[in-house]
């Protein structure tokens, strides 16, 4: 036990929840490749899958390297999390079927319905314009750098501890969603409402771009609920509002395109908003503390070895 201790304590808190991540994620991968292979089937989607296991694998080498032999490369060890928490991210979607297979967009439809008596992203199609499909495209594929743009502006401020609390409280958000993702497994609107929709987003340069962009994940993800665009972005609006208040300016009117974005594109249901919205306060109020809790076991793992 108190080795298992010491272990734990050995890495900070994003990587330690990597490390329990990977197992589960790695054991799903190779059962989703060897069912498909034993098939004679193999869709290329789960090939790329065994390429990002691959990245995970390296990016967390290179973590246990330089946390080892080069402590002074503090950047490379607080960003490389981010990459396999993404690589992680990209995975899972694969293999959320083969771990639970009851799906519950049925019932996010039914909530959808019974809040507003029919479904958002059907109820949108009166707005759609290519001009406005083009800018809520390019504001949806901006969602990964809003957080990097964050946080390495705070740390080419110098302000260490305020990029360290950005950072790994969204890479710690992310993970929740994927527990979530497990729990409550569900297809987006465009797949689960596909027969209801008369328009189709294509024709335009950012519409295409985003489409394929998106295609890079699977066509059945189930990502759904809860929404992680929505509590990534609204986390990282509160650190910008919090440490760099002009920069939230700046982000405010992307992110309010991409909130939007998520039901107009057929992303996401209104429920999973919500959802996304409650996990965003959860984890601004709570992974802090629990990271300086986790910081303060390290040191005294440290002292005490």
């Amino acid at each position: 036990m108190i080795r298992l201790k010491r272990f734990s304590f050995s890495m900070r808190l994003e990587e330690f929840v990597a490390f329990v991540y990977f197992w589960p994620m790695a054991y799903f991968t190779f059962k989703a490749y060897s069912y498909f292979q034993a098939q004679g089937d193999i869709p290329r989607r789960f090939t790329g899958d065994m390429q990002r296991l691959g990245v995970v694998v390296l990016a967390i080498l290179i973590t246990y390297i330089i946390a080892r032999k080069k402590p002074n490369w503090a950047f490379l060890r607080d960003a490389l999390p981010f990459a396999y928490c993404l690589a992680i991210y990209t995975n899972l979607h694969d293999t959320v079927h083969f771990v639970n297979p009851h799906d519950i967009q049925d019932k996010l439809i039914a909530i959808d319905q019974w809040l507003f008596g029919l479904q958002p992203s059907v109820w949108a199609e009166q707005f759609i314009r290519p001009w406005l499909t083009e800018i809520l495209s390019f504001c949806y594929m901006l969602f990964f750098l809003l957080t990097p743009i964050v946080a390495f502006t705070l740390y080419l401020k110098k302000r260490r501890d305020e990029f360290r609390e950005t950072l790994s409280t969204v890479i710690l958000c992310f993970y929740m969603g994927y527990f979530f993702y497990v729990l409550f497994p569900a297809v987006s609107p465009s797949i689960a409402l596909s027969d209801m929709y008369t328009l189709h987003f294509d024709g335009t340069p950012m519409a295409d771009a985003e489409l394929k962009l998106n295609n890079i994940l699977p066509s059945q993800a189930r990502d759904a609920f809860p929404s992680l665009h929505t509590a990534v972005t609204l986390l990282t609006l509160g650190f910008a509002f919090k440490y760099l208040r002009w920069l939230f300016w700046l982000l405010l009117p992307v992110c309010i395109g991409l909130l939007i974005a998520t039901v107009y594109l057929r992303h996401h249901y209104v429920i999973d908003l919500i959802a996304g919205v409650a996990l965003a306060l959860f984890a601004y109020c709570t992974i802090p503390r629990l990271e300086k809790w986790w910081q303060a076991q390290m040191r005294s793992g440290e002292e005490n070895g």
